[in-house]
């Protein structure tokens, strides 16, 4: 019987954020298990990873950063409401309560933005291939709208849309990290709205909340995107992306983005990542599964004639998931 087909993006995120998480994630790129990464221009190793990336022709993005470490822009002077006192980001949670409390200057956010989309350009030589959001900062209400205009205003066609289907209905997930997904996938579905308007792109299909860390395994891959291909006719031919966070751990305190490495930085959970995407069992379960590995600014070229990835082709994959 005939499978509909997968086009998959595996990106690596977090490329820049300490030199033996790079090392890991080159490793894995060259083993064909990574297709694009995306770079922290505020990590502690941003340069020899941009190094890394014209050396090894990697493709690669902006992980725009608004949760850690220190901005890069204007903020970086001097007071700004994405800085606490100790001039650092909010943190993951923290930017999101500020955010919902309305205590984020939206205009300072389109500052740091374009502070990160010039750095990239000066560290690369090039616009990014894509620009996503570390920690999904990039779909929270408000935020998601001044992203789509700053991408739009850089000539960006391509980021991220964290919906994953079916995510919330995941056992092996621990509370909070489920209630997290949700609260990730209930924002990306309010930006499709603003990323649409101001023409950005993404694959149909997107997995990684579920298989993040120790979570990730390829039976729980395949599995998730087996959950984003139920209604798909055979042979119709399905983007997806991966987001996956390999490496080698940090050692303090060499790492992060100003404040040294985090504790899932540290950990052995990296480096499962790394080992079960460079190993054999995933590579033959994906082509078991009729899935393509390639990298995001392929998608165009080799899908001639076909509608890009759009809201148009996201629609069907927008049921909501179970609390």
């Amino acid at each position: 019987m005939a499978r509909p087909r997968v086009r998959l993006v595996v990106t690596a995120d977090d490329f820049g954020y300490c030199p033996r998480r790079d090392e890991g994630i080159v490793e894995a790129f060259l083993a064909g298990a990574v297709t694009s990464v995306s770079l922290l221009v505020n990590g502690a190793a941003t340069e020899s990873a941009a190094e890394l990336a014209r050396r090894h022709s990697i493709p690669t993005g902006l992980h725009a950063n608004l949760s850690e470490g220190r901005p890069v822009g204007p903020a970086r002077r001097g007071a700004s409401s994405l800085i606490g006192p100790e001039g650092f980001f909010l943190g993951k949670m923290g930017f999101r309560e500020a955010v919902a409390a309305g205590d984020v200057a939206l205009p300072q956010v389109r500052e740091e933005l374009e502070a990160q989309l010039n750095c990239f350009r000066e560290l690369l030589g090039r616009a990014p291939t894509h620009v996503d959001g570390h920690q999904h900062v990039h779909v929270l209400p408000g935020v998601c709208q001044v992203f789509a205009e700053a991408l739009q205003a850089y000539g960006v066609r391509f980021t991220r849309l964290p919906l994953e289907r079916g995510v919330g209905c995941c056992p092996w997930l621990e509370a909070p990290a489920r209630a997290f997904a949700c609260a990730v996938e209930r924002d990306a579905r309010a930006a499709v709205g603003p990323f649409s308007r101001h023409g950005l792109r993404w694959t149909d299909a997107f997995v990684g909340l579920s298989t993040c860390g120790r979570h990730m395994s390829a039976h729980r891959v395949s599995g998730a995107l087996a959950r984003v291909l139920e209604g798909t006719l055979a042979g119709h031919t399905l983007t997806a992306e991966l987001m996956a966070h390999p490496g080698y751990p940090s050692v303090p305190p060499t790492g992060g983005c100003g404040e040294g490495p985090d504790a899932f930085s540290c950990s052995w959970e990296r480096l499962h990542e790394l080992r079960v995407l460079t190993a054999p069992t995933l590579r033959a379960r994906l082509a078991q599964d009729g899935v393509q590995l390639c990298a995001l600014d392929d998608l165009d070229s080799k899908r001639p004639g076909e509608e890009v990835p759009c809201e148009a082709t996201l629609v069907p994959f927008l049921e909501p998931s179970l609390p």
